[in-house]
């Protein structure tokens, strides 16, 4: 995932001003991407304007210096959409934020795609946890300084305890978000009903 996508997805939702962009990364998007610079987000605008994906207007503001509006162009929409749909590879990390990228911008995917990802995703982890929840964790350790391995090994078991509840809680999350939507009890948005721009992208995948 790069800050383009985000972006893409920001714009692709609402037409934004860098400061707007930089607000978001500061306040909804902040789960997403950490300590993103405002320098970051306008050298990210400037490529993807070259490239095609966005596109913005002059709004003048008397006494105020002008401010640039971005839009997404249908080349922008492709690649958000073939983004946002497209193989997904699940970090080692649960906790990373890949995932939580493509449902903060679900509105965009069927629900037989966000269902998808949430199966790539539960199964993942799933396997992880029979995997790697009762392995061996003891430790050869032979320390040059000063080293207390009574500390260091309550902690880790603590630790262990923490990262096995936290996966298993993200795991349940994912089944009961995905049976919600199975059981309609989230509202989910056809194709159809896409904006135009964004069903012919994906149409063209």
């Amino acid at each position: 995932m790069k800050l383009e996508h985000i972006l893409l997805g920001v714009l692709a939702s609402h037409p934004s001003t860098g400061y707007d962009l930089k607000k978001y990364l500061d306040t909804h998007g902040r789960f997403l991407r950490s300590n993103t610079q405002m320098s970051q987000v306008y050298r990210s605008l400037t490529a993807m304007e070259k490239q095609g994906w966005v596109a913005h207007t002059v709004d003048p503001r008397p006494g105020a210096q002008d401010a640039k509006t971005y839009r997404v162009t249908g080349e922008g929409a492709t690649v958000l959409i073939d983004w946002l749909t497209g193989p997904y590879q699940p970090p080692s990390r649960f906790q990373d934020p890949e995932l939580g990228a493509r449902l903060s911008f679900a509105g965009f995917m069927s629900a037989e795609q966000v269902l998808h990802l949430l199966d790539v995703e539960i199964q993942t982890r799933q396997e992880e946890i029979a995997r790697y929840r009762h392995r061996d964790r003891r430790e050869n350790w032979s320390p040059t300084i000063p080293f207390d391995p009574e500390l260091a090994e309550s902690i880790g078991d603590r630790l262990h305890f923490m990262g096995a509840s936290a996966i298993d809680a993200h795991v349940a999350a994912m089944i009961e978000l995905r049976k919600d939507i199975l059981d309609g009890k989230l509202s989910s948005r056809s194709l159809t009903a896409m904006p135009q721009h964004l069903v012919s992208a994906d149409e063209d995948r």
